[in-house]
């Protein structure tokens, strides 16, 4: 079971104190994955022992809560996602499960249970009776829930399919391989589309930015990739961060990206023009697992191999304008801290963490300019 976010001992009359972001929530297993739902304060987490949770969240000192959990995978829970009505909570396993439970209750509603022939990785809810997943093995599955199957099922990747996301329209799906290509897939016609170019390392994950025009790619040697919309096929730009990897990716606004690294380290990073922005928060010395975004854009939670979901303060991202112009900076400057929290706890915490100024671009990319778009 996991334990509730510790409360402070308030003497007795005292009004509970207003944070910034709310307290960490602490775990007994490591969370693999979380999620946070499209219009409540409410947090979803699977862990390493197959474990589901939903807490609520708040801003008040000692007002998480956690409101259920289940035990229903018997191995490790790998992603859990809402659905876009925020009804259903949607999580898979290594168990090769697929698990569609209420979040009201937490009960087990839906359930595939040899859903792929590999351990479950992925699960994207692309409309209200429409979902995709993906395996360690690079098969990918779309299903219907009206018709309780698959509709399309495709193995064209590789390694195992690290991300997806999916177009405004809900007709692409993208997805991130171990491979290192990006998939591309026609979910109104149920076909594969195609394949770009293998990238070195893996693709780990997968956003869309710039109005769509835009495909951001994170890979496990610290690299973002950059597609356009209609130029799937080979990376137009690259972005070498400096990081010892990048294993997790959110959108924060239309040009900025959150990453997660195995350092600890959660970075903000303009794309078009290209700019590592500084710190955001991390968990010290700590692989960070997933990152996901709350509502309102204003609230970042992160879940990382300490055992604890941490909550990040990124209000004041989306209004940052970054100059096309790059300033030469100070070699060996420490990376700049964006929230409260970014700082450690008095130690000298970005003591190694050297400034990320000079990024790699390909040749004749368009990193100092974002095309027009």
């Amino acid at each position: 079971m996991a334990a509730p976010a510790e409360e402070s001992a308030e003497p007795a009359g005292r009004e509970p104190r207003l944070r910034d972001t709310p307290e960490d929530i602490c775990f007994e297993a490591t969370a693999n994955a979380i999620a946070l739902h499209p219009a409540r304060p409410l947090l979803a987490a699977g862990d390493v022992d197959g474990d589901v949770y939903l807490y609520s969240y708040s801003c008040t000192e000692g007002e998480n809560r956690q409101l259920w959990s289940s035990g229903h995978h018997l191995k490790s829970c790998r992603d859990v996602a809402f659905s876009q009505d925020g009804q259903k909570l949607f999580t898979v396993s290594k168990d090769k499960a697929i698990h569609i439970l209420t979040v009201e209750e937490g009960r087990l509603e839906t359930r595939f249970p040899r859903a792929h022939s590999s351990a479950l990785n992925c699960v994207l809810p692309i409309d209200a009776n429409v979902f995709a997943t993906g395996d360690d093995n690079g098969a990918l599955k779309v299903w219907d829930l009206r018709k309780g199957d698959a509709i399309l099922e495709a193995r064209e990747q590789e390694e195992y399919i690290s991300a997806m996301t999916v177009d405004g329209n809900g007709k692409l799906l993208l997805t991130a391989s171990g491979d290192g290509t990006l998939g591309v897939f026609n979910v109104k016609r149920r076909r594969f589309e195609l394949l770009s170019e293998p990238q070195n390392g893996d693709l780990t994950s997968v956003a869309l930015l710039k109005r769509g025009k835009k495909v951001a790619c994170g890979s496990s040697e610290g690299t973002i990739y950059l597609f356009n919309w209609d130029g799937f096929g080979a990376a137009s730009d690259r972005f070498a961060l400096r990081a010892e990897s990048i294993d997790c990716m959110v959108p924060i606004t239309d040009s900025i990206v959150c990453v997660g690294s195995l350092d600890g380290v959660i970075r903000a990073v303009n794309v078009l023009p290209n700019r590592v922005l500084g710190c955001v928060g991390q968990h010290l010395g700590e692989p960070i697992e997933q990152l996901a975004l709350a509502p309102g854009g204003q609230l970042l939670a992160s879940c990382a191999h300490d055992q604890k979901v941490k909550f990040w303060d990124v209000s004041e991202l989306a209004g940052l304008v970054v100059d096309d112009y790059r300033k030469k900076k100070k070699k060996g400057g420490p990376l700049r801290a964006l929230s409260r929290k970014a700082v450690g706890s008095g130690e000298d915490f970005f003591a190694d963490l050297r400034d990320e100024a000079e990024p790699e671009a390909a040749p004749g990319s368009d990193s100092d300019s974002d095309g027009g778009d």
